[in-house]
């Protein structure tokens, strides 16, 4: 994809919604002129983002995402397009970074008796991580501490609903400065996630591990 990057296509991010959306609607929704808004669609459809019929542009789910990872390979900063996205863009980038590096990816996994969600699964060599997505403007450590010790539960249930599983419980998060641990469990933001998971194998033995019996 050779998108031509207008200064202000991470805004326009906002305005990629499901199903068709005039200039005008989309120069509403992300507040750009009309001009520019005519400009950057009219870009994603050159790229094969999306179809225009008559005055209307169509969009489908997962064509926000084909722009925020050309953005990303273009050095866009990831903290900035992050803030363009939704809960669920935010985990179908968690997923999409993860199937970059070759993991095997499965997302919104339903665990049953009792009922739990896991956002986003990255399988590779053998470890499972388990990832718990927080698409939050703040954090206390306290908050955070309580997110960790249910993702550790998930972990836990999914280690006796999957045989031989290894498994390490993760908090991936849009607004931190550095990774944390609690619990040695990692909080990483989403803008440290890639290297972070360049690093995993070798950053094992500092992590929270869960296995099955």
């Amino acid at each position: 994809m050779e998108l031509k990057i207008h200064p202000k296509i991470i805004v326009g991010l906002q305005g990629i919604i499901s199903g068709g959306i005039s200039v005008e609607d989309f120069s509403a929704v992300t507040k750009l002129n009309v001009m520019d808004s005519e400009t950057i669609l009219d870009e994603f459809i050159k790229n094969n983002i999306g179809t225009k019929q008559d005055n209307l542009y169509y969009f489908e789910d997962g064509d926000k995402l084909k722009i925020v990872v050309t953005l990303l390979q273009n050095g866009f900063p990831i903290d900035e397009i992050s803030v363009a996205l939704d809960w669920k863009d935010f985990e179908g980038l968690t997923a999409a970074i993860l199937a970059s590096k070759d993991f095997a990816v499965i997302k919104n996994m339903i665990l049953t008796k009792p009922r739990m969600e896991i956002d986003v699964i990255g399988i590779r060599l053998g470890i499972a991580i388990l990832i718990d997505c927080k698409h939050w403007k703040r954090y206390s450590i306290s908050s955070l501490t309580t997110v960790v010790k249910k993702q550790i539960k998930r972990t836990k249930h999914y280690i006796t609903k999957t045989q031989g599983a290894f498994a390490v419980p993760v908090i991936v998060t849009l607004y931190r400065d550095k990774v944390d641990f609690i619990q040695n469990v990692p909080i990483v933001p989403i803008f440290q996630f890639s290297s972070f998971i360049d690093e995993f194998y070798g950053n094992l033995d500092q992590m929270k591990t869960i296995e099955t019996n």
